[in-house]
Parts: C-alpha cells; structure tokens; sequence
C-alpha cells in the first residue's frame, strides 16, 4: 500500500525518487518500527535500567521546564519594574 502511494506521489508530483528521498528519510516510523525501537532499547538498556532511564529523563524535563519558567518569571517582573519606572 505505502509502495503504490509513493508511486502516486512521485507521479502526480513529476519527482524522481531523488528528490523524493529526504521526506522518506524524515518521515515518522509506524507500528512495526516502533516494537523493533522498543525491543532495541530492552537488548541495549535491559529490563532493569530503563525505569532508572526514564526516571532520569523525567528529572531532566522537570528541570528544564523549572528553569524555563524562573527565566519568564524573571522577564516579566522585569518589564514590570520597568512599566512602573516610567
């Protein structure tokens, strides 16, 4: 199915496959290339270690996102001391 739409695609659009390569290369991976992605990471990590990945990725999205919203807060008390200055 995906074959005869990429045929379509190339046809309808007058492209070669050349030019039509990098939006394959970029293009979102479907149900079968998640499993094998998952199953990669259980061989490389182990059962054991990707709760601890995770947690560690949760830190870090928490932090970033702390840190995103100390430098707002920053901003806009900033162009508050500046409205009431003038």
């Amino acid at each position: 199915m995906a074959i005869n739409l990429s045929i379509f695609v190339l046809q309808s659009f007058n492209m070669t496959t050349s030019e039509f390569f990098p939006v394959l290369l970029f293009s979102m991976p479907g149900g079968s290339e998640w499993i094998l992605i998952i199953l990669v990471a259980l061989l490389f990590f182990g059962g054991r270690k990707i709760p601890e990945l995770m947690r560690g990725i949760g830190r870090g999205i928490r932090e970033f996102n702390d840190a995103k919203n100390n430098v707002k807060s920053e901003i806009e008390e900033g162009m508050k001391e500046k409205e009431a200055k003038s």
